[in-house]
């Protein structure tokens, strides 16, 4: 479900803003490979350290801890 939104979401955003079809190409993502989903309710850090743990991700710098 969350990816036929983000594919959604994707092509609504390079239909209504055509700069974006330069920046990720016409079949590119726009949104991260992720997602998150709590369902109890979490902190704002947990939501910030996220983000930056996907950022990192995303640009190939993320290590795995063994």
């Amino acid at each position: 479900m969350v990816n036929i939104m983000k594919s959604n979401t994707s092509k609504a955003l390079k239909q209504k803003f055509s700069f974006l079809k330069d920046v990720y190409y016409d079949d590119g993502p726009i949104w991260a490979t992720g997602y998150f989903v709590s369902t109890v309710g979490v902190s704002e850090q947990t939501v910030q350290n996220y983000i930056r743990y996907q950022t990192r991700e995303e640009t190939g710098q993320a290590q795995l801890e063994l």
